[in-house]
């Protein structure tokens, strides 16, 4: 059984800053990739930030340098610390466990919302 819980999300106002995090239950989080992803309305899901478990990351080409994805193998844990958030990051934020950086992921949490306000 592998579950992903979000937590971290918020209101926030443009340039402030938000810190993610994702608990993975399961031995997930040591294989794959986990990342993160976000569903603004009316438009389709779309990576922000993935890591493995050795660390090498992927990002979006959107958040250039303002989110910085991170883990915590022994804690199962991961973190997205968004910074300068701009009122187009406002959107659901998803958990994501996948077999391989770059691969479409295989497991989802429920979401978290982050409404940056202008």
């Amino acid at each position: 059984q592998v579950e992903l819980v979000e937590s971290g999300g918020g209101l926030v106002q443009a340039g402030g800053s938000l810190r993610l995090s994702c608990v993975a239950s399961g031995s997930i989080f040591s294989r794959g990739a986990m990342g993160w992803y976000r569903q603004a309305p009316g438009k389709q899901r779309e990576l922000v930030a993935e890591i493995t478990r050795d660390r090498s990351t992927n990002y979006a080409s959107t958040i250039a340098g303002r989110f910085t994805i991170s883990r915590d193998n022994a804690k199962n844990t991961m973190y997205l610390q968004m910074s300068s958030l701009k009122p187009e990051d406002t959107a659901v934020y998803y958990c994501t466990a996948a077999q391989r950086l770059g691969w479409w992921p295989v497991y989802w949490g429920q979401g978290t919302q982050v409404t940056v306000s202008s």
